[in-house]
């Protein structure tokens, strides 16, 4: 389904949202790559993300949030300075490991978390209205990531519930990849987003 058609159909939204609550895996565009969304509290949900990128469990999933007030379902437990730093920042294509009260489903048995506020307009909205999803990019592991919707359909039509086709993505860079538990935060992943910002 088109992401424009899925952005003016509630019952496609509530759709979509009970497929990845039961454990579903939606194809989404992203910044850079499509991203591969499950529900991040749904174990069943990872396991088969988990499953479709062909990797272990040694990497946690980066989750995609809307609004600030996302995190604390998530567990997040950032101090709110820390917080204040990056939502200055975001929307961007800057992924930020932050402390969890105690591991989730999506971050693997990892007392923290990495999340990104995306910097792509549509797919915010659509978070409003779904919650939070994993964004990994959608490739199998060692493999390059899907830039295209034609690109998710001919490698993962069978391993996915629903396809958001959002035409072509930018690719490019991944995200920057920032661990905020430190101080200052330590870059992880030079990406699509120069660290540090200038001031």
């Amino acid at each position: 389904m088109g992401l424009s058609d899925l952005l003016a159909s509630e019952a496609e939204r509530e759709t979509l949202a009970a497929v990845l609550r039961t454990g579903g895996l939606a194809a989404v565009p992203t910044e850079t790559f499509y991203g591969l969304a499950a529900d991040p509290l749904n174990d069943a949900g990872v396991a088969r993300a988990l499953s479709t990128k062909k990797r272990g469990d040694e990497k946690p999933f980066l989750v995609l949030f809307a609004e600030r007030e996302d995190l604390a379902p998530l567990g997040v437990r950032a101090r709110p300075e820390t917080l204040d730093r990056f939502f200055a920042i975001w929307p961007a294509p800057l992924t930020v490991v932050l402390p969890l009260a105690q591991p989730i489903p999506a971050s693997l048995g990892s007392a923290t978390l990495a999340v990104r506020m995306p910097a792509h307009a549509g797919l915010r909205e659509l978070l409003r209205a779904i919650g939070p999803v994993t964004g990994s990019s959608l490739n199998r592991t060692g493999e390059p990531p899907c830039e295209s919707a034609d690109d998710v359909e001919r490698l993962f039509a069978s391993e996915i519930d629903v396809l958001v086709d959002g035409g072509r993505s930018p690719g490019g860079r991944a995200t920057t990849l920032v661990d905020a538990t430190s101080d200052p935060p330590r870059v992880l992943r030079q990406g699509a987003f120069a660290w540090p910002p200038a001031a």
